[in-house]
């Protein structure tokens, strides 16, 4: 009986237990700290404790340990780390993905562009140099032309991308990248390119054995993005003419071929206006957007994946079927910029005609240690506006309370007629929806949290419950922020919506959107000479900007927070004279915790 060794958390490693599970394998799951009792370590017959998803020779000894014989990366984490390939390679350990020769060509995106110029491959213009210096990197764009995108070698979902317009804005945002680079893949080099205004972003999976086998599962469009991370996914590229689909097929081929390539594999293609398209990158693990290949396709692609780590060959890929649509919900709040999110999963319901991929239930506790992808919902339809449809029926029967998602926002933008044309860029939703806000009308759902906080007195009261009813209607008082709502409950009234206590407040579902609502007194409110600057998430300090004393105008940057290997700026509300400083580099915050204080500020 083979042994499989998954080397990482979440929605993923669920997912690759359920096909190792499915075939007889027996599974071993690996966690850190902040996983224990995930439910990916119960998808496994074992779990086992490391102490991080980046640590590869620790990996490789809890794989021996447990007398593994092959070891999935994943994605993200190590999954394109050619040092933790070769690492399980020399321990006898069947890595579920390249050769670390292949993966060290093709994983890396400054040597993927040279290996796809030689293949004839259409490529960006750009810059993968060994010199990594400022100066390089500054001259290499001159000679590019602004804008430039600027992106790590390694590594790969969009962490570290940023768009640059200028050369005085270049040199700071190439410290910033090789940060988040580093913390992200633990390789802090960077690559250049030219960067195009309104493409598509089009990617094709690929396949390849041990025995000469290379073939396509089609293409996917990846081109509703926020900030270069994608979310959502289509299948078949609407508005794709055969001709231009049939080229990207074969150049994704060619790719793989002159790689002697193995295993799944990705490779992704900018799109632009005037047809033309331009390789930027192989993705040399499994994509997070896989499902809906899988969907059309009736395909499991990681059992394709274990069956190529095991020798076998690859089937023929049937041709597609239909049409699939995959959005992720994310751990982040739209209303506040689209930060981060922490908290204890309290509510959960999914949709019942829909896959659900996720590595959270009802009382998980999601931390701002890891990315902040909970789910991705799936669904097939015989054709796109079928499959959009379906789409949006399922996000509207999806509800996670405990913590803020991005959940309205996708009802908000699957509903958007550019959406539904299949009309979209990359730089389209950032523009479109720039500030967005949910809109929310409280009202209804402060009635049901009123209703839900009646009928908690009325359980935890010794009287019979009928008689602490008095008299036939109740006025119950919740706030939202700074609103009060002051609700008459008739007795005996039926309300739709969930409604969770957590402390002293209600979360409510009403909707399609999430409320939380205070009871109990309301806080006094104090004048005060200073204004505290909160933390508006979770994360660990990596810089302070201002001293004791300082003046500050409105914008400034205060404090640099990191959570979930993203960097989050604080900013002076308003001008003012730092009164003090409350926080260090290094230091780990709670949300709402006090940063800073400043004299006349008024945020």
């Amino acid at each position: 009986m083979s042994t499989l060794v998954v080397a990482n958390r979440g929605e993923i490693a669920v997912r690759i237990f359920q096909t190792a599970n499915r075939l007889g394998m027996r599974t071993v799951a690996l966690y850190c700290d902040p996983d224990t009792d995930a439910p990916h370590t119960r998808a496994a017959d074992v779990a086992v404790r490391i102490e991080s998803y980046l640590d590869r020779d620790g990996i490789v000894r809890a794989a021996l340990d447990a007398d593994a014989t092959l070891v999935h990366p994943g994605y993200g984490f190590l999954a394109e780390d050619d040092r933790f390939a070769a690492a399980c390679e020399d321990a006898g350990l069947a890595f579920v993905g390249p050769p670390s020769d292949v993966l060290r060509a093709v994983g890396d995106k400054a040597s993927a562009r040279e290996l796809a110029e030689r293949a004839g491959v259409p490529v960006l213009r750009g810059y993968g140099g060994e010199d990594q210096s400022d100066e390089a990197l500054l001259e290499a764009a001159n000679d590019i032309g602004y804008p430039v995108l600027v992106k790590p070698a390694g590594g790969g979902g969009g962490k570290g991308m940023h768009v640059v317009r200028d050369a005085e804005e270049l040199r700071p945002t190439l410290g910033q990248a090789r940060r988040i680079a580093r913390a992200a893949f633990d390789d802090d080099r960077l690559i250049l390119e030219r960067y195009i205004d309104g493409p598509r972003h089009v990617e094709v999976q690929v396949f390849a054995d041990a025995h000469g086998n290379v073939t396509h599962l089609g293409e996917r469009d990846c081109s509703l993005q926020r900030r270069h991370q994608k979310v959502m996914e289509e299948t078949p590229a609407p508005n794709l003419d055969e001709r231009t689909r049939d080229a990207l097929h074969d150049a994704a081929v060619g790719f793989a071929r002159a790689a002697n390539y193995r295993n799944a594999g990705t490779c992704e293609f900018l799109l632009a206006p005037d047809g033309t398209f331009g390789f930027i990158e192989m993705n040399a693990r499994l994509q997070v957007e896989h499902p809906v290949t899988e969907a059309v396709t009736g395909l499991d692609l990681v059992e394709w994946q274990l069956g190529v780590a095991l020798g076998e060959e690859i089937g023929d890929a049937p041709p597609p079927n239909g049409h699939a649509f995959e959005v992720r919900i994310y751990a982040e709040d739209p209303d506040v910029g689209f930060l981060p999110q922490a908290g204890r999963v309290l509510h959960l319901r999914w949709p019942m005609h829909a896959r659900i991929d996720t590595g959270i239930e009802t009382y998980t506790n999601v931390t701002t240690s890891y990315d902040p992808l909970l789910a991705k919902l799936i669904v097939h339809a015989a054709n796109r506006d079928e499959a959009l449809r379906a789409l949006r029926e399922a996000l509207a029967s999806t509800e996670i309370l405990g913590l803020r998602t991005n959940l309205p926002f996708l009802r908000a933008v699957t509903e958007d007629p550019i959406v539904e044309g299949g009309r979209i860029t990359t730089n389209w939703l950032e523009s479109a929806y720039d500030g967005w806000h949910s809109l929310r009308d409280p009202a209804p759902a402060a009635h049901i949290a009123a209703a839900a906080e009646l009928a908690d007195r009325i359980a935890a009261s010794d009287r019979d419950p009928w008689s602490a009813l008095s008299p036939e209607t109740s006025v119950v008082v919740v706030r939202d922020e700074d609103t009060e709502f002051a609700e008459r409950i008739v007795r005996g009234e039926h309300l739709s919506g969930a409604a969770i206590r957590d402390g002293d407040r209600w979360l409510v579902w009403s909707d399609g959107a999430p409320y939380e609502f205070d009871v109990g007194p309301a806080p006094r409110r104090l004048t005060a000479g200073a204004s505290h600057l909160t933390a508006p998430l979770p994360g660990q300090v990596l810089s302070v900007r201002v001293a004791s004393g300082d003046e500050v105008a409105k914008g400034d940057e205060l404090v640099v927070i990191e959570a979930m290997k993203m960097e989050h700026v604080i900013r002076a509300p308003s001008d003012g004279i730092v009164r003090a400083v409350l926080c260090a580099p290094g230091e780990q915050v709670d949300r709402g915790q006090a940063l800073v204080d400043i004299a006349g500020a008024n945020p």
